[in-house]
C-alpha cells in the first residue's frame, strides 16, 4: 500500500492540474506529499481515500481523492481519471459506481473506518445499494448522484474545523427553511490535530431546474430575437423568477439570522475590509496588467466604504451566491453550497459578513449570464446594449424582492453594495485568469461599466 500511494503522490503534480476540480492551476505544483490514507475496501477492486498536502511555492493545501485500482477489469471512468506512471490499472475513482456506493451504505450504517466516521443526521432513514454517478456541472468539489434520492459532495480542498457548508445546513434545518436541501449524512475524520469535514449527504432534487441554466436560456431566446423588443415583452422573460430569488435570499438571510445571531461591525472592522478588499485589488493586478487601468477607480470605490455609518449587521451569509448555486423547485428557489468563495481561506470563510455580500454576487452573476454568449466573440455594440438590457432588468428585479421579504432595500445602501460588486468582479478577474483566460473579458466589462456610471 505505501509503495502505491507514493506512486500517485509522484504522478500528481502532472496530474492534478488536468482535473476541473483543482484550484492551483495558476502555479506549478513544487511537491505533493501523502497526509493519511485509509483503505475503504481491501481487494480487486481496491478502494482507497487519500489525503495529500499541494505544495506551491509559499502556498500549501490539502486535498482529498478516492484511489481506485483494478488488476484487469477496465472501469466505466473516464480517461481523465487515470493516473499515469502508476502500476497497474489505478485511477481516481469518484466516478466508479462500483466502489462509490461503498460510501452510501458507510454513511447509513455509521460506519468507522480507521480515522474516517461516516454518520447519517439525527432522523435520517437512508436506503441503501445504490451507485453514485458524479455530476459534470461541479468545478471544485465532486458530487455524487445516488439514485433520484441523495446527493453526496466531496469536499476536494479541505479545510479544518466542520465544514462551513455542513454548519449552515444544520442551523437553517433547525430554524424550519425552505429554501434548502435537507442534510442527511457526512463523513468526517482528523488531519492532524484538525477535524475535518470529508463530505456532506443531502436530499437530492431531481426534478429542480439549475439556475444558471434558466437564466441563460432566457439570455440566448432574447439575444436572438430580432424583433427588438424589450426583454419585458419576450416570453421567455427571467425578471419573475429574478424577483422570486431575490425573496428567497432575503428569506435565507433571515434564518441564518435567527439560528446563528447577528453582530455590529464597527469603524475599525470596516476599516479591515477596506484593507481586505485593497490587498486583494494589489495581488490581483500584479498578475492580471489588464486591470490597471481601473486601480485608482476601484481604490477609490473600496476607501469610501470607510465612510460609511457603523454599526453594519454582520451574520453567517453564504458567500458565494451566484445563479450556479440555485435551483428552482416547483414550491420554490432553493439555496445550495454554503461553503464559500473556492479561494478564500478557511478563516475568510467563517468570517461574520453583511449580507449585501450575497445580494452582490448575486448582481454579478446576472452580469455574467448575460455577457456569456458574447464570450470569444468580435464586439458588437448592439449585441451589448442588448445584454445589458437583460441584466439591468433581472438585477433590478432580484433587488426588489429582496427588499419586499427584508423590508429594507440593498440599494439603499448604494456605497457598500457597489464596492461588495467590485471587489467581487476582482475576484473574478483573480479567478478568470488562473482558470479561463478567454473569459476575463466578462468580469473586466463589469469593472468597466461600473467605473463609468458610478454607483
Amino acid at each position: 500500500m505505501s509503495e502505491l500511494i507514493d506512486q500517485v503522490a509522484a504522478a500528481l503534480p502532472e496530474w492534478l492540474p488536468t482535473q476541473r476540480w483543482f484550484g492551483g492551476k495558476d502555479r506549478e505544483i513544487t511537491a505533493v506529499r501523502p497526509l493519511a490514507s485509509t483503505t475503504i475496501l481491501e481487494g480487486d477492486p481496491l478502494l482507497v481515500h487519500l489525503v495529500v498536502e499541494v505544495e506551491q511555492d509559499d502556498r500549501s493545501e490539502s486535498y482529498q481523492l478516492l484511489i481506485g485500482r483494478r488488476d484487469e477489469q477496465v472501469p466505466d471512468v473516464p480517461a481523465s481519471a487515470s493516473i499515469p506512471g502508476t502500476d497497474g490499472l489505478v485511477y481516481e475513482a469518484s466516478g466508479d459506481a462500483d466502489l462509490t456506493c461503498q460510501l452510501l451504505d458507510l454513511i447509513a450504517g455509521g460506519e468507522s473506518i480507521g480515522d474516517l466516521r461516516f454518520e447519517s443526521e439525527p432522523g435520517a432513514e437512508l436506503d441503501t445499494g445504490l451507485r453514485g454517478h458524479p455530476i459534470s456541472s461541479e468545478q471544485s468539489n465532486t458530487s455524487l448522484v445516488y439514485g433520484s434520492q441523495y446527493i453526496l459532495k466531496l469536499f476536494r480542498k479541505l479545510t479544518p474545523g466542520t465544514n462551513k457548508d455542513l454548519l449552515l445546513h444544520r442551523a437553517l434545518r433547525e430554524v424550519g427553511s425552505e429554501h434548502m436541501a435537507d442534510p442527511l449524512g457526512s463523513i468526517s475524520g482528523r488531519l492532524g490535530d484538525d477535524v475535518v469535514t470529508f463530505g456532506m449527504l443531502q436530499r437530492f432534487m431531481p426534478d429542480a431546474a439549475d439556475g444558471w441554466v434558466m437564466a441563460t436560456t432566457s439570455v440566448r431566446d432574447f439575444m436572438a430575437d430580432t424583433s427588438g423588443l424589450p426583454p419585458e415583452e419576450l416570453g421567455g422573460d427571467f425578471a419573475g423568477e429574478a424577483y422570486r430569488l431575490g425573496r428567497a435570499v432575503a428569506d435565507v438571510h433571515a434564518d441564518l439570522a435567527r439560528a446563528l445571531g447577528t453582530e455590529e461591525a464597527d469603524a475599525t472592522q470596516l476599516e479591515q475590509t477596506v484593507e481586505a478588499m485593497l490587498q486583494r485589488l494589489d495581488r490581483v493586478v500584479g498578475d492580471v496588467p489588464d486591470l490597471a487601468q481601473h486601480t485608482d477607480g476601484l481604490a477609490a470605490a473600496f476607501r469610501a466604504v470607510s465612510d460609511v455609518p457603523t454599526p453594519i449587521t454582520v451574520q453567517p451569509v453564504h458567500g458565494d451566491l451566484h445563479l450556479g448555486q440555485v435551483l428552482r423547485t416547483l414550491q420554490g428557489w432553493l439555496l445550495l453550497d454554503f461553503e464559500g468563495e473556492p479561494a478564500a481561506s478557511s478563516a475568510e470563510r467563517a468570517a461574520l459578513r453583511s449580507p449585501l455580500r450575497d445580494v452582490a454576487g448575486m448582481l454579478r452573476s446576472f452580469d455574467y449570464a448575460a455577457q456569456q454568449l458574447l464570450v470569444g466573440l468580435p464586439e458588437d455594440e448592439e449585441q451589448s446594449e442588448r445584454a445589458a438590457a437583460w441584466a439591468d432588468r433581472n438585477r433590478s428585479a432580484f433587488c426588489d424582492g429582496y427588499a419586499k421579504a427584508a423590508g429594507h432595500d440593498p440599494r439603499d445602501s448604494a456605497v457598500l453594495l457597489r464596492a461588495f460588486e467590485l471587489d467581487k468582479a476582482v475576484y473574478e478577474v483573480s479567478y478568470e485568469h488562473a482558470n479561463r483566460r478567454d473569459w476575463l473579458v466578462v468580469p473586466l466589462t463589469s469593472i468597466t461599466r461600473l467605473m463609468t456610471e458610478g454607483s
